[in-house]
């Protein structure tokens, strides 16, 4: 029988459970359909009834994060980010790979491709959380414990979406609900309150959610992750004392030890891991080192730019052993290659968040605070382990920002969007304009797009400039 409303890919729903793989189906349609369950099939309200369906459900949210979401290596924030800025450039021929050549060059408009997909692949996740979240609060057989931990990374999971959400495109819808006719018509969330939900449902996560890894792989986030997360957000509204005090407590872990050696950081055995992702089949490569690499040609996607290049001296072991030249004829380019196992890959995850992004962080916040003398050290461990010399007292906030901000560049390029949320977070994005020579104002954030504002005008208005 179906539905009287026909609506937004927005509006997908939680189908069923396939009993021979067990995992979650969630549909981006424009009908929403009430059918028979087929025979092979468990519905949603069987899913939540024990802990394997349960688990199962939770591990196909992490197989989309991996594949399709803002932290998916192969084509999330890192690399569509990194060459929103000026961390890397891309090498697509004009006609192919449209959207990201667009994003590239800062021209997308509310009709680019990578900028609807990246919305509907974030809120198909979202809604994936939600009807993770409702399952188990609904569940009346799973133990207690059991669903503290499911609800508590599903909250997670969603409160770090609509974070990089809110990074990029500002006022967003604040979804909490799998109700379509709820969802169909949702307006858009002020930014001030985003952050205040945010805040309240990282709270509700944390208080769910262990220390301990539940996979001594640390392939599904722990509280620490999620205090982390929370830590972003009170900087994002520039509460240096609440941040500091979290990253503080994350940094004083005896879970986390700090990675000694830059050969060593994107090997997924180290203390330094708070929360990778695993590739989908055993022994594959990471979906990093399958978008950035090439050698003995020009690069077909991306090359590392060499402006952020010429950021590094020519002793950093960053530069050495995490930037590879790939010289053809009289043509120079550089290579992203943090990570190395391109074939049988038996020693590399990719890396979500690691203790170094903690430790400039910390940095970070105490200098805002003007505790210089607290801060340094910070800053510092990345640049010893990097072999450069450490930075001294004394120093003014101001300057000591720059260097942070240098680092922070320097250690994450190419990951999790890094660059743009750090001048985002700075007030920086504008500088752009020294080596962005399309960008503009309006391009702090990305346009609504315009199949979801067709199909529910309570998006409006659109963003300035589009």
């Amino acid at each position: 029988m179906k539905s009287k409303k026909t609506r937004s890919k927005s509006n997908i729903f939680f189908k069923a459970v396939l009993i021979s793989s067990i995992s979650v189906f969630l549909f981006s349609c424009d009908k929403m359909l009430e059918v028979d369950i087929p025979q092979n099939q468990i519905g949603a309200e069987y899913v939540f009834n024990n802990v394997q369906t349960a688990d199962a459900a939770l591990a196909n949210l992490y197989g989309n994060l991996r594949d399709s979401s803002p932290i998916a290596g192969g084509s999330g924030s890192g690399i569509l980010w990194g060459t929103y800025t000026d961390d890397l450039d891309c090498y697509s021929p004009p006609g192919e790979n449209t959207g990201i050549r667009d994003l590239y060059l800062n021209l997308q408009i509310d009709s680019n491709m990578r900028v609807l997909d990246f919305w509907t692949s974030s809120y198909k996740n979202i809604y994936i959380a939600n009807a993770i979240i409702e399952g188990v609060e609904k569940s009346n057989t799973l133990p207690v414990k059991e669903k503290s931990r499911i609800k508590g990374e599903a909250l997670l999971i969603r409160s770090l979406i609509y974070f990089y959400l809110m990074q990029i495109y500002g006022d967003i819808p604040y979804a909490i609900t799998t109700d379509y006719t709820v969802n169909q018509s949702i307006s858009r969330t002020p930014l001030p309150q985003v952050c205040t939900f945010l805040e309240s449902d990282l709270h509700t996560a944390i208080s769910l959610l262990d220390d301990n890894y539940r996979n001594v792989e640390r392939i599904y986030p722990n509280k620490k992750v999620a205090q982390l997360v929370l830590a972003k957000v009170y900087m994002t509204e520039k509460k240096w004392n609440e941040a500091e005090s979290i990253l503080s407590d994350i940094s004083g872990s005896l879970l986390y030890s700090f990675e000694q050696d830059v050969a060593k950081v994107f090997l997924k055995s180290g203390g330094h891991i708070l929360w990778q992702l695993k590739p989908k089949n055993a022994n594959s490569p990471t979906n990093e080192i399958q978008a950035l690499y090439f050698e003995n040609a020009a690069p077909k996607l991306y090359a590392l730019t060499p402006d952020l290049v010429n950021t590094f001296s020519s002793f950093d072991k960053r530069l050495q052993n995490w930037i590879t030249p790939v010289t053809v004829g009289n043509n120079t380019w550089y290579r992203a290659d943090k990570y190395k196992n391109r074939t049988t890959n038996t020693t590399e995850y990719s890396v979500v968040f690691r203790f170094e992004e903690v430790y400039l962080l910390l940095a970070e916040t105490l200098t805002q605070q003007n505790k210089i003398e607290q801060a340094l050290p910070y800053l510092n461990a990345t640049r010893i382990r990097a072999g450069l010399s450490k930075l001294e007292a004394p120093i003014s906030r101001d300057n000591l920002l720059i260097e942070i901000l240098l680092e922070d560049r320097k250690e994450f390029f190419a990951e999790m969007g890094h660059r743009f949320i750090d001048l985002k977070r700075f007030g920086l994005l504008n500088d752009l304009k020294n080596t962005k020579p399309n960008w503009e104002n309006k391009c702090e954030l990305w346009p609504i797009p315009q199949q979801e504002i067709v199909l529910n005008s309570n998006l409006k208005p659109q963003n300035s400039g589009y």
